[in-house]
């Protein structure tokens, strides 16, 4: 699945699946995954235990607030999307959401401006098409941005790669 903000079509989200076939990937009609709100920052990730698509975003429609969506798959193609959920109250930017196989969640890294834009991290729980999210956790007490996420399986542990200041980091 591939999340990106048209600019083509006022910033909103939309998403797309692939499909491989040897060398070969094909994609889906691009399906609005949010009505008319707007959008920047946004990654996905997929839920396998719970057979769902996972995107969170900064929804420039709601205040640049952290927000995330669930959606349905059907065949590889997405067919809808519960209502969202915002994990942040405050400006989000640099999402990158990854899903937790040891445990069955959603990790999400992003930038809190409500928090000096500090490196944040929280971790979602999906049930049918919503999520739940836990408690923050500063862990980069900098300004932090340009985030990267993904699962290691072999330690059981989500990794996030970023920017402070003029140094890339890792943790």
């Amino acid at each position: 699945n591939i999340v990106f903000t048209n600019d083509a079509n006022s910033n909103r989200l939309e998403c797309m699946t692939g499909t491989i076939s040897g060398t070969s990937i094909s994609f889906s009609s691009a399906k609005l995954v949010n009505g008319s709100n707007g959008a920047s920052h946004a990654s996905s990730a997929f839920d396998v235990n719970a057979n769902r698509l996972v995107i969170c975003w900064k929804n420039t429609s709601n205040s640049s607030y952290g927000t995330a969506i669930v959606g349905t798959l059907n065949e590889y193609t997405q067919q809808s999307f519960g209502s969202p959920v915002v994990f942040n109250s405050a400006t989000t930017s640099a999402c990158a959401a990854v899903y937790d196989s040891n445990s069955n969640k959603i990790v999400t890294g992003y930038q809190d401006s409500g928090n000096s834009g500090h490196g944040t991290a929280i971790v979602g729980t999906v049930s049918g098409t919503s999520i739940s999210f836990g408690s923050e956790a500063v862990f980069e007490s900098a300004n932090s941005f340009l985030m990267a996420g993904t699962f290691d399986s072999n330690a059981n542990k989500a990794v996030f790669t970023y920017q402070s200041g003029s140094k890339g980091k890792a943790v």
